[in-house]
């Protein structure tokens, strides 16, 4: 009777530590090694870093938390690609070392050259950037045909081993009236999207407006829920049952916005 007892204690117990996620079996799969039910396999994170060191925000940045920040949210996410505006060339490959990303950056043009990042200085220059988890075959940037101001935006798109092309872009603050610099960017956005909707694609930016940019035929997501200047960053895409889910920043001026969607079958 006694032996009976002590071998119902001891499955239970098992039971129990198993149920709690406390035991993993050789040869079995467990929580740790699967995707959650529904959880779609396509996950994007945006963000603006404000690193240039010259804005008005960059005291927040309290550098480098800045980067600890970006590099534990892209880690805790576990995203299939990071679109980054406002950051540093130099900033960007010690976050893709860090996590083991791919990248490419577009350099942004100040006045008529590159911009060196300061506060520190020996930062890189000031851009934009996209992160992949897979590897990067090929990667397209250029400027738009108009700016406000001294500084030059750019569009930047890659394509990963997937055949995913992810795309980022920072436009003009000139506001989003007929005729601006804003204005003209975006429909110039809007053309390089729709030559790449033949395959699954997404981006994410700071768009500094609200009206979409996207072009027919993709969905528009935006911050409009966000605690910090919500309503500007964009995301658009082809990806399916897509969601956003919106994460409050310390250490930035933006919330960081995350797109989780499924890849689409597309001819």
């Amino acid at each position: 009777m006694i032996r009976f007892l002590l071998m119902y204690l001891r499955a239970l117990l098992i039971g129990c530590l198993a149920t709690a996620g406390l035991l993993s079996f050789s040869g079995a799969a467990t929580a740790a090694t699967q995707p959650p039910a529904g959880k779609p396999p396509y996950a994007l994170l945006q963000m603006n870093l404000c690193l240039s060191g010259y804005a008005g925000c960059y005291a927040k940045t309290q550098y480098p938390k800045i980067l600890d920040e970006t590099v534990e949210r892209i880690q805790a996410n576990d995203v299939n690609a990071v679109t980054l505006n406002e950051a540093c060339s130099g900033d960007v490959a010690q976050i893709a070392e860090r996590t083991g990303y791919h990248y490419r950056f577009a350099t942004i043009i100040y006045n008529g050259a590159p911009l060196a990042c300061k506060t520190p200085a020996g930062r890189g220059e000031f851009g934009n950037a996209v992160l992949t988890k897979e590897a990067i075959h090929a990667a397209e940037d250029a400027p738009y045909s108009v700016f406000s101001g001294v500084e030059q935006r750019r569009w930047l798109c890659v394509t990963t081993a997937r055949r995913v092309d992810v795309c980022t872009s920072h436009l003009s603050t000139d506001g989003e009236a007929a005729g601006s610099a804003n204005s003209t960017q975006c429909g110039e956005l809007a053309q390089v999207l729709a030559t790449r909707a033949g395959r699954p694609v997404v981006f994410a930016g700071d768009v500094n407006r609200r009206a979409s940019c996207a072009p027919e035929g993709l969905w528009t997501l935006t911050d409009a829920a966000a605690s910090q200047a919500p309503g500007i960053q964009h995301a658009y895409g082809n990806l399916t049952g897509v969601r956003l889910e919106i994460e409050r920043t310390t250490y930035t001026d933006h919330d960081a916005l995350v797109i989780r969607g499924g890849l689409p079958k597309l001819a």
